[in-house]
């Protein structure tokens, strides 16, 4: 699994862009429903020690998706209807965490209070792309993984 720390160190810029965009604020995390269709969900991600997680409710359809098909795809919210300060979107796979101590890190992190009975992914980082819009120009910058 690459990490968010392989892409920020690959893309520091571009990282800082996106966790700017992404940490703590709702965001749209997209799963594979067991039928191969889209699900989309408001989640709010968290980033830390080089690591990017979300908590989510047990039952969750989208930890269901994610238990049995890591892929995602994440996008931030945009701030207005000319892209505000503009947009980020990243895809990876994503895999359940057990270990209490990284569970100890993604709370402590968090920008709110993870119930105790939330279940925690951390997010593999594959490919980031952000794009910024002003009135001369759109501008995109990309990011991949090596495979």
């Amino acid at each position: 699994m690459s990490t968010w720390q392989a892409f920020a160190d690959a893309a520091p810029e571009l990282a800082g862009f996106a966790e700017q965009r992404l940490a703590g604020r709702v965001a749209y995390l997209a799963t594979v429903r067991a039928d191969g269709g889209p699900r989309v969900h408001p989640i709010t991600p968290i980033i830390a020690a080089g690591r990017l997680f979300i908590f989510m409710e047990p039952d969750s359809p989208k930890g269901q998706d994610l238990r049995r098909d890591g892929r995602y795809a994440l996008h931030c919210s945009v701030e207005d209807n000319s892209g505000g300060a503009g947009e980020c979107f990243l895809s990876g796979r994503a895999a359940l965490v057990v270990d209490p101590a990284v569970r100890a890190l993604a709370v402590a992190a968090s920008s709110y209070a993870p119930r105790e009975r939330y279940i925690l992914f951390e997010f593999g980082v594959e490919r980031v792309v952000a794009t910024n819009y002003t009135e001369e120009q759109v501008v995109r910058r990309r990011w991949q993984a090596d495979n």
